[in-house]
Formats: structure tokens, sequence, C-alpha cells
């Protein structure tokens, strides 16, 4: 599949009122000292104006050939797990490397959406969760359950301070109960809401009050937090990936993945070829780690007593074991799972790698397109 690079767009109604924009984001790449691999290009089309930053070529093909930008921590020398600009870095130049454009009306919330990513990032690396897709529990002194609406906010509690207190569990208590997809809801709204504290403070309010009254999860959490880009028809290369996406490996076992939470794995990309290990948050997965581990769910499942099946984690872990300590064994799988997946309702030659990536919404005042709903 032949890839273009597009990288960021910023957009607006006309040239001029580009220009500040223009400048500001020139002057964000010399802070990184990525100005010079950047070609910047200025045109009309039906959609109005347009300032577009792209990688260059022989940077791209020298940090990350063939888009795969698990590569740009080793190609760049830099460590973005350590280093807070490094990471900032690693956003940016994987952002400029996007064969389909990040598109954003101004410089403010170019900035934003990797501020965001820096915070879902470092939450990432930070939250410890029990899995469960049955029991789930937060700490009480900032959530309380209602039937109907799930966990709400207590009433005048920080959700900053709830969710890092649900997911970033201290000695006082052991992990909180979680699914996958629950926890990556719970650490993209707290990198949300840690810009919104300094960008936005009346939707971060506003946001704090809905929690109050219903979760906001599930497919309403897609649709007001997040933005997808990519499809079956259009995908990302299959080693793209920028800090802070929520990436779904899918199970491409039909039989396993009729068991509860092994459908696929919903994940948060890290940097540095490192995706979230919730339930072992010193032990992420790498790209090719996660493909084992999702290939061998197959080999975990059985019928129990009764009748419904269920996995078996410790066959899981020793099938993978015994799989990295095979280097023939170890590439069959890679080459087996490192394609794209088929597409929904479909079991055949796909491999677990989604075609898609998502990433928040807009935050800025007037110009954000997050809206919390009453």
């Amino acid at each position: 599949m032949k890839f273009e690079t597009r990288g960021i767009e910023l957009r607006s109604i006309s040239l001029d009122a580009l220009s500040d924009a223009k400048l500001k984001t020139i002057q964000y790449l010399q802070k990184h000292q990525l100005h010079d691999c950047v070609i910047i290009d200025e045109f009309l089309d039906q959609a109005g104006a347009c300032v577009s930053f792209r990688l260059r070529d022989g940077h791209k093909d020298l940090w990350a050939p063939d888009w795969d930008t698990t590569l740009l921590n080793e190609r760049l020398g830099i460590d973005s797990r350590g280093n807070e600009d490094a990471l900032d870095k690693e956003i940016m130049i994987a952002m400029l490397l996007a064969s389909i454009p990040f598109v954003f009306p101004t410089y403010e919330e170019l900035v934003a959406a990797i501020r965001i990513r820096h915070h879902v990032v470092r939450a990432g690396y930070l939250a410890e969760l029990n899995f469960d897709t049955n029991a789930a529990e937060r700490p009480e002194d900032c959530w309380h359950y209602d039937e109907d609406a799930g966990f709400l906010l207590n009433q005048d509690v920080s959700i900053i301070r709830a969710l890092t207190k649900a997911t970033q569990p201290d000695a006082t208590h052991p992990a909180y109960s979680f699914s996958c997809y629950r926890a990556t809801e719970y650490v993209i709204l707290l990198g949300i809401a840690q810009e919104l504290e300094i960008s936005n403070p009346a939707l971060l309010k506003k946001l704090e009050k809905r929690s109050e009254k219903r979760a906001i999860r599930s497919g309403e959490f897609h649709e007001v937090f997040l933005r997808e880009y990519g499809s079956i028809d259009e995908p990302f290369p299959m080693k793209y990936y920028v800090p802070g996406d929520r990436v779904w490996f899918r199970n491409p076992d039909d039989r396993s993945s009729d068991i509860s939470g092994y459908e696929g794995s919903w994940v948060i990309y890290l940097g540095h070829n490192l995706f979230t290990n919730f339930w072992k948050r010193n032990s992420p997965f790498t790209l090719e780690t996660k493909c084992v581990e999702v290939f061998h769910w197959k080999d975990g499942a059985y019928m129990g007593n009764d009748g419904e099946l269920h996995m078996d984690e410790s066959i899981v872990e020793l099938e993978v074991a015994k799989s990295l300590a095979d280097p023939i064994r170890y590439a069959q799988i890679i080459n087996r799972m490192m394609r794209y997946r088929d597409p929904k309702g479909v079991y055949a030659g796909g491999g677990c790698i989604d075609t898609s990536r998502e990433s928040p919404r807009w935050v800025c005042p007037l110009t954000g397109d997050l809206d919390i709903p009453d």
C-alpha cells in the first residue's frame, strides 16, 4: 500500500489569518531543532486556506523508514520515557509523519493537543489496575455508583484528583478493577482534564458537573471526546503510532474472541515502542510482545463447568514465554499477527493490527469541538 506524508495542517478562512499561527509553529519547531527537517507549504483549496508542515523524506527515511515510528527514540538518540522535552519532540515528529493529516484551526489547538498527548502518556505509565470485566470499583471518597448512570463523581470533588486516585493507586489501597476499555477512557480523560485546567477552566467545570450526574462512557465517550483517524479503506501505516494514541489490537481467533474482555485489547501508545500494560505497569508491551500475547489468547481459552468459555492467563503467560525464547516460533507469530485486522465479523487471514487511531478533540475556547452534553 502506498502512503504519502501529510503531517500537520493549520486551516482557516485565509492565509493572512494563519500568518501568526505559522510563525508560532515555526518557533515551536525551532525549539525542538526540527525547523530544518520540515517542509512548509501554503495553499488554498475547497476547504479554505492551509499551512501544512510535514517531515522531509530524507529525515523520514532516516528516523522512521516505512513510517515505523516505533524506531524514533533509537534513531534520534533520545529518551522520551525519561525526558519531558524528548517526549514532546517524539510526539511532534510522529505527527509530522502522518499519512492522514492532523488538522487544527489554530496554533493553540496544536500545542494543546501535544500537551494532552503528553499528559495521557504520563498517566498511562503510572496507571495500574486490576483486570475485571464484571466487577468494578473506585475510591469511595471520589466516586459513587449508580446502576443506570455508572460511576459518578462525588459533589465538589476535583475530577483530576478522582481520575488520578482511581488509576494510580498508592500503598493504602490495591489496584481498582477495570476493563481495558474503561481504563483507556479514564487515562485519556485525565489527560484532557489536565489540559482543560490550563486552557479552558469553564469546560473543565462543565465536565465535572456532568460527571456528577451521568458517566460519559463507551460509545458516548468516543463521540464526545475523541476523533478517529484512519479506516479499513484508508489505513495508517502498520507501525505508525503517535504517543498518546488510543489503539486497539484485535483478537483474530474466532473462538477465544467470544470471551468477554478478549475480543481485543485497548491500550495507549506511550512512545518508545511501548504500549500500556494496565495490569503490570512496570512491564509495558512492545508492539511485538503485544502481538505475541494476543496470539496466545487462543491457547488460554477453555470451557468451564458453567458451559461458558473462560481464559486461563497462566497458560497464556507460559506460551508467550516459550514463543519469546524461540526465534523461529516468534517470527512465525509476528508474521501471522502483524497484518491489518479483518473487518468486523470476519475471521480469516487478518492479523491484530487496527487501521485507525483515536485521539482527543480540540479543547480551546472559541475553536474547540469538544462539547460536554447536559
